[in-house]
This record gives structure tokens, sequence and C-alpha cells, in this order.
């Protein structure tokens, strides 16, 4: 595997070539890191690991977990394993870092005392 490149831009994107237009540059541990710019569709299916996308150029809609939110470079995003999502009319500029990480199925949520402020 190639060194995590410093940089990401839409030039080094456009080099992706046609679909899926994703590749992946880095991996370390559970840690995997890929570049993703679809265009017109993004026909992405549900995966088996929680995943963040970090928003390197690009707007439009993000569809999950059955609700739809603007976006725009810069922001984050996260999905948990098994979840449904996609972008949904995004600019023709988009492109994405792509980071899975933890074990197949997501990380386990907190229980529920842990979300509980201590007592006085």
């Amino acid at each position: 595997m190639n060194p995590l490149p410093t940089r990401l831009t839409p030039a080094l994107a456009q080099r992706l070539g046609e679909s899926p237009r994703f590749a992946q540059v880095f991996a370390h541990g559970s840690l995997e890191v890929e570049i993703y710019a679809p265009r017109g569709i993004d026909p992405q299916t549900p995966h088996t690991r929680d995943e963040v996308y970090v928003v390197v150029a690009g707007h439009g809609k993000f569809f999950c977990a059955g609700e739809i939110r603007d976006f725009a470079t810069g922001e984050l995003l996260f999905v948990p394993a098994g979840v449904e999502h996609r972008f949904l009319d995004f600019s023709d500029d988009f492109v994405t870092w792509v980071l899975f990480y933890g074990p197949e199925g997501g990380e386990a949520e907190p229980p529920s005392s842990a979300l509980r402020a201590p007592s006085p």
C-alpha cells in the first residue's frame, strides 16, 4: 500500500477513471482510507463496517437512515455499519475521503448507563 497522500484534490480524484470512481489509498489495522468521486448517481449499498466521510469538494444532499440533509465541502458525515445511505443531487466536482474502521458489524453503542451523568 502506498503512503497516505498528504492532500486529496479534485485533480487527484480525476485520475480515478470510470465508475465506480473510488480507490483505496491507505490501510493500517482496521482503518481503510479511500477516495470516492461518484458521477451522476451514487450506487452504494450498506457497508459492514462503520464509516466516516470527509467532504473535500462539492455539495449536495446525503440520505442516511431514512433522513436527507444538505452537505458541503469540509463536512464530516458518519454512517453506522449496515445503514442504508447514499449521496443525492451532488455537484460535478464532488469528492470525499471515506474512512472505514472497526470490526465487522460496527462498534457497539455504549450502554445506556454510560450516557448518564454521575450522581453528585
